[in-house]
């Protein structure tokens, strides 16, 4: 019986480990102040891996405007500042270690309070894009 790759190759294959990849606390604080940009401040980079995550930094009374999200749940995990998340329900107040749930499909907004928002995302990583072909000629 054939247990790993040892028994079948003659070689061991390198296993994944665990690995700290950053502090979401320190880098929370680390973020640009008001008159920054908004945007991501961490991505998850790993090759092999079957997740995203981005820390984002929303500065005061920044917004990412209405949205829906067709194709992946998220994770919403707020590591500080405070903020709201507005959707079909209505608006719901946002503060460090808030979690939220935001389904596939759901429409939502967030807006950043007088401090800034800073938020950490994890979905299912999307498939790179691929190139198809178009419709034939005359058809489009």
């Amino acid at each position: 019986m054939v247990t790993d790759d040892t028994s079948r190759t003659g070689r061991s294959a390198a296993a994944p480990v665990p690995s700290l990849l950053c502090d979401v606390q320190a880098l929370a604080a680390a973020a640009p102040d008001a008159g920054a940009a908004s945007g991501a401040v961490w991505r998850l980079a790993e090759s092999g891996r079957q997740l995203d995550a981005n820390l984002v930094h929303l500065p005061a009374a920044r917004r990412i405007g209405t949205h829906t999200e067709p194709d992946l749940d998220v994770l919403l995990l707020v590591v500080s500042g405070t903020g709201t998340l507005a959707s079909s329900e209505g608006a719901q107040s946002l503060t460090a270690g808030s979690l939220c749930w935001l389904p596939h499909g759901s429409t939502r907004a967030l807006t950043a309070g007088d401090g800034g928002l800073s938020y950490l995302t994890v979905h299912r990583r999307r498939p790179g894009l691929q190139i198809r072909s178009g419709p034939p000629r005359g058809t489009a």
